[in-house]
């Protein structure tokens, strides 16, 4: 199964990422890590090659037979289009998860609070944030909005989602 994970920075994603990831005994593949250490490697000019190296990883774990979430902002349909291709290729389910914030203010004070647990990595200013390219997703399976929820709930919603997204697939077949 290859879980796809997207949404605007501090909604949320990579805590819900590590909790399916030990759940599920799943790789973790976050595309922020991928990035960074690139550039800590002297590429400097990165444009989707952190993506690109993200999708060979899912890749070759899926064909291994081994769960995958994949942690990154997926601000574009091209790059949910491309996780969509390698479960295809891997012929492996999939879910499509956007985190969302739904409230500004508790966003904002996300951005603004919080701290990189990746060395070197500079994380985005709110101003950065908002006026980024992020395309509405429309196919996402599942929409969790994290506002006014903590962590620990949030988790226990994703669950649930998940548990109701699968038994609605397989009751469908």
């Amino acid at each position: 199964m290859l879980y796809i994970f997207g949404g605007l920075p501090a909604t949320g994603k990579t805590e819900l990422a590590r909790f399916l990831s030990s759940m599920f005994g799943a790789v973790h593949i976050r595309v922020d890590t991928i990035e960074q250490t690139l550039k800590n490697s002297g590429v400097s000019d990165l444009y989707d090659e952190g993506y690109k190296v993200a999708y060979a990883l899912a890749l070759e774990n899926l064909k291994n037979g081994i769960p995958v979430i994949a942690d990154s902002t997926n601000p574009v349909a091209a790059s949910r289009e491309a996780w969509l291709n390698v479960a295809r290729t891997a012929e492996s389910s999939y879910i499509e998860i956007e985190v969302i914030c739904s409230d500004q203010k508790i966003h904002r004070e996300r951005v603004e609070k919080r701290l990189s647990d990746i060395p070197n990595l500079i994380l985005p200013s709110w101003e950065s944030v908002t006026s980024r390219k992020y395309q509405q997703w429309q196919s996402a399976c599942i929409v969790l909005d994290t506002s006014g929820k903590t962590p620990e709930q949030s988790k226990q919603e994703l669950n649930r989602l998940i548990v109701a997204h699968n038994e609605k697939k397989d009751g469908s077949l």
